[in-house]
Order: structure tokens, then sequence, then C-alpha cells
């Protein structure tokens, strides 16, 4: 289970739940290339928690603005399925915002605030630990940034999805 994150000209966006579906279906030589050109990134079955980073942790929770599009956000567009998660769409515009504040989000800040939640239990004591989980969510943010960073700059909107 992994969350899926692509790309997508304005002009070419459909709102279909087969069409959006078919724009997951590539081989991975296909979407690895274009994680490597930032047109699509992936987050591995914690991007739950890579949201909670944006969103901030309890009692520092934002209620709205650019962090909460950055993992979770967007228009649903659902399946006929009803047991498959929706799609999620964000316009050109939200994705610039969403690239405008990963730009000027401070990392070191949003890992103090949620520290506490996404580490594993007990791993507040053992700094080993601490640093690999830091590090992999650094990892994640300096992704994610240059996925909406690319995106913004092409003009382009975005599509999620979580891939079961």
């Amino acid at each position: 289970m992994y969350f899926h994150l692509r790309a997508v000209p304005p002009p070419a966006l459909r709102n279909s739940a087969n069409w959006l579906r078919r724009l997951f279906e590539d081989d991975w030589e296909t979407v690895r290339l274009r994680l490597d050109r930032h047109r699509e990134e992936m987050l591995d079955r914690h991007y739950l928690d890579h949201d909670l980073l944006y969103t901030g942790a309890p009692p520092y929770d934002t209620v709205d603005g650019p962090g909460t599009d950055v993992v979770l956000g967007g228009r649903a567009v659902y399946h006929a399925d009803p047991t498959q998660p929706p799609f999620l769409l964000l316009t050109a515009q939200e994705a610039d915002q969403v690239a405008e504040y990963l730009a000027s989000a401070d990392f070191t800040y949003l890992w103090d605030v949620s520290r506490h939640v996404l580490l594993p239990e007990k791993a507040e004591a053992d700094t080993e630990t601490e640093a690999q989980t830091r590090a992999a969510f650094e990892s994640a943010h300096q992704d994610l940034t240059a996925f909406y960073a690319q995106t913004a700059r092409d003009g382009d909107a975005v599509v999620k999805w979580l891939v079961l």
C-alpha cells in the first residue's frame, strides 16, 4: 500500500475515475523515470504520518491551508467500486500554493512539533532510532518539495491515489 502523486497538465485532466485509474497503470520503469524528473512521487504506507507532519500534531493542529493539501488534500473523485479509495485532485493553483508552502516550510520546526507522535514508542530515548526516523521524514519532505516545485514550474495539476 502506498500513496501515489502524479503531475498532470490541466488540459489533459479528466474527471473520470476510469481515466484517473489508467494514469497509475504504467510499468515500474516508466514510473521511475517520472520520479527522477519530479513528475511523480510516492509515499509508503506511512503516508498518514507524512500528512501529520504538515498538518501539525496536537495541540498545534492547523485547520486549513496549503499544509493540509501536501499529502491528503484535494477534491475527491470516487470510484464506481466503493471499496476503492477516491482519487484526490489539486488544481494547478492549489499545487502552486503547496509548492510555496513547502519551499518556505521549516522542516526542523515541523519535526519538533510532530516528533512525539511520529516516533515509534520509546524511540525518544533511543537517539539512533530518532535520527533514522527523522532522516526518513526529511528525505520524503525534500522529495515532496522537489515534486511540487517542478509541478508549479510546469503549471500542472496533481492527481493522488492510495494504491492498495
